[in-house]
């Protein structure tokens, strides 16, 4: 039996969302200061939030945030982000995880950033996930 936890989600996040968007966007859970030479990038974070059942459910709120050089592409990549997750991950088993419900909350917005260089758009999703049996 899996310990609850034993699911990293924004490990099986970032290589799922990795795969699907393809070599020329950066998926990553922290940024650097390489940030404007690698955009496109992803920022998938964990939220201290959130909770369990105790037994093998996992309650998982996660940001994503897009970075991308216009304001046009980062609402784009966020949108294709929001279709696969509620389209493709939602009822889906990967490598170490199966993924329930999905939702975003709130969808895909602008949201501020200190580098005006770049763009910034993100959302939140609740997911619901356990170990794979």
């Amino acid at each position: 039996m899996a310990a609850v936890g034993s699911v990293d989600v924004e490990l099986e996040l970032i290589g799922w969302l990795q795969e699907r968007l393809g070599d020329g966007v950066v998926v990553r859970d922290e940024l650097d200061n390489l940030l404007l030479d690698e955009l496109p990038t992803v920022q998938v974070q964990r939220l201290p939030a959130g909770g369990d059942d105790g037994f093998r459910l996992d309650r998982a709120l996660v940001d994503i945030d897009v970075y991308a050089a216009t304001r046009g592409e980062a609402i784009a990549l966020s949108a294709t982000i929001r279709g696969a997750l509620l389209g493709e991950l939602r009822g889906s088993t990967t490598s170490n995880a199966t993924w329930g419900r999905i939702r975003s909350d709130p969808p895909p917005a602008i949201r501020p950033y200190q580098n005006t260089g770049l763009r910034r758009c993100g959302a939140t999703y609740e997911m619901f996930v356990h170990p794979v049996s």
